[in-house]
């Protein structure tokens, strides 16, 4: 099963963090964050304006963006949780530069 956003929805899949802090302590699943970073995997048409035509989105598929940490509605596909949000609800794309040093 897939799912297609409709309109200025946009699919996001988290991205997971370190689970292990810089001394070598393991954070058990029960107690760490949800991550609020995520990859775009599928985006919707467009966002409809009141004239009727479509503004496409600025998101593409493949764009690590960042989110609020209440943003989005979570849905399970084939047993993975996904994020359902808006355009609006992503507060910025990580670029290729940001993403590589952070890995570094």
């Amino acid at each position: 099963m897939q799912i297609r956003p409709l309109y200025d929805r946009v699919i996001v899949k988290r991205i997971e963090t370190q689970r292990m802090t810089a001394s070598g302590i393991v954070i058990p699943d029960s107690a760490a964050e949800k991550p609020e970073q995520g990859e775009v995997i599928a985006v919707g048409s467009g966002r409809l304006l009141q004239d009727g035509t479509l503004r496409a989105l600025q998101l593409k598929v493949g764009d690590q963006v960042l989110f609020g940490k209440y943003a989005g509605q979570t849905v399970k596909v084939n047993g993975e949780e996904l994020l359902v949000m808006r355009e609006e609800d992503v507060m910025g794309v990580l670029e290729a530069d940001a993403v590589a040093r952070k890995a570094a």
